[in-house]
């Protein structure tokens, strides 16, 4: 949805009074205890924020509580695992019963082989393993496609986010998008140091939309590419969507070359619909990943796809990992799966992110400012732009400057979306219970008013 820029812009009717920031004397504390023993005070260096670091609490539905009792609407869900909501007790109760008989055995249980079936039975999947990460099922997607077809070279889009091993972290998520080189050839692009350069000689970097490119790539090292790794939409860039044709044409494409394409759908898959962004869009990969909704917040993931490229486990392609299917996973993963393959909960989703898109487009609307939404209404994003971005070097062209400021005026206010513009939204099921969306709508127009007239004061 593209929004025309005006001839100018409207200001807010009267002086916007800024939010207070949030108490945080619990928080400030742990952060200065964290950083000493957490590089960054945190686990992941996407979380690692600063001294504006958030330490959680608890969550509940559709909201979450820092250790200073501040609460948040939760926009974030984990970066998208949390499909139901925080603490469903459908699927901690399964989870419960199911662990208080042992854990983990390195021994398959019938909770595994259930949750492949589910798979099978939700996707195009013909087999299916689980791992513990989506970074996990991304390695060894690939490593399955190497081996499968006897080749080396991997094909990736840039600003897509496949996990944090070696061979994903090329042309990710750099800020400066001119380090990228020439869109007709682009830099492989290591994402921070410890990447072997004979690693990053082995992956393909690709501007997201681009055929031409693509079939450039192809036709220079086609004998040498495995797969095309692509997530369906751009996911770090707030889920900038294929064009018509795009997909299509890249399986095409694939096929010409005897390349395999596997899809990413750590993000996309049992959201987009019960059968991934496959099913949405009408493609069919070779092989897919999928973690993040599939456990509604536990750890669990899997790589699957078409018989005879899985047959190449276990005799020919190493996996393995003590905690792959682990009970606690593969029982959230049940419980998870049969919810959305039974009830209507990804169309309550649906709309709900419609409400919230609606809800956003009129506040935006009124005050004139030029915004476009990218995604699916169950993971979308907002972006301050005349026209809508095909790639991650036009996201970087988005007045993210803006996204940043209201990000942060939602924070205060008591709603958390990422700070960082790439991050798209999550819906989950629990969003529509109670006077969510108003309350997300009122939050976001208070913080755009707030950013709008500090940037008139300061311009």
């Amino acid at each position: 949805m593209a929004i025309q820029n005006p001839a100018r812009t409207e200001k807010p009717a009267a002086s916007v009074v800024r939010a207070p920031d949030l108490p945080r004397p619990r928080q400030a504390e742990t952060y200065r205890r964290a950083t000493r023993v957490l590089p960054g005070g945190a686990n992941s260096n996407f979380r690692a924020w600063g001294e504006r670091t958030i330490y959680v609490d608890r969550g509940r539905g559709g909201r979450v509580w820092d250790l200073d009792g501040n609460e948040f609407i939760d926009l974030r869900m984990g970066y998208g695992p949390v499909i139901l909501g925080h603490a469903d007790s459908r699927v901690d109760d399964a989870v419960n019963e199911r662990m208080r008989r042992g854990v983990s055995f390195s021994l398959t249980s019938e909770d595994e082989i259930r949750v492949a079936e589910l798979i099978t039975e939700l996707t195009f999947c013909d087999m299916a393993r689980m791992t513990v990460s989506g970074t996990e099922a991304t390695m060894h997607a690939l490593r399955v496609a190497r081996g499968f077809t006897g080749r080396d070279k991997i094909v990736k889009f840039e600003g897509q986010y496949h996990g944090v091993h070696d061979y994903a972290l090329i042309s990710v998520l750099p800020n400066d998008v001119s380090a990228l080189g020439d869109r007709e050839n682009p830099v492989r692009l290591a994402w921070g140091r410890g990447i072997p350069r004979a690693i990053t000689e082995t992956v393909i970097p690709v501007p997201y939309n681009d055929l031409v490119t693509l079939r450039h790539v192809f036709e220079r090292d086609g004998d040498d590419i495995a797969a095309v790794l692509i997530e369906p939409v751009l996911g770090n860039a707030q889920g900038i969507l294929p064009a018509p044709g795009f997909l299509q044409s890249v399986r095409e494409m694939t096929r010409e070359f005897g390349a395999l394409l596997i899809f990413d759908e750590v993000k996309t898959g049992f959201r987009f619909a019960k059968g991934g962004a496959a099913e949405h869009f009408g493609v069919t990969p070779d092989l897919a990943t999928y973690a993040k909704a599939m456990g509604n917040g536990y750890p669990a993931a899997a790589f699957g796809g078409r018989r005879d490229v899985m047959s190449v486990l276990p005799a020919n392609v190493s996996h393995g990992g003590t905690y792959a299917g682990n009970r606690v996973a593969a029982a959230a993963a049940v419980a998870t799966l049969t919810i959305l393959r039974d009830t209507p909960a990804l169309e309550t989703i649906r709309r709900t992110g419609e409400a919230v898109q609606r809800g956003l487009d009129e506040v935006i609307s009124r005050r004139g400012v030029p915004h476009v939404f990218t995604g699916h209404p169950a993971m979308f994003g907002v972006m301050f732009a005349e026209a809508m971005p095909t790639d991650y070097r036009g996201w970087a062209g988005t007045d993210h400057e803006l996204y940043d400021a209201v990000a942060d005026g939602m924070m205060r206010r008591g709603a958390m979306p990422e700070p960082d513009s790439r991050e798209p939204w999550f819906i989950c099921e629990a969003h529509a219970a109670d006077d969510t969306v108003d309350r997300v709508v009122g939050i976001f127009e208070a913080a755009l008013d707030e950013a709008l007239e500090e940037r008139a004061r300061t311009s």
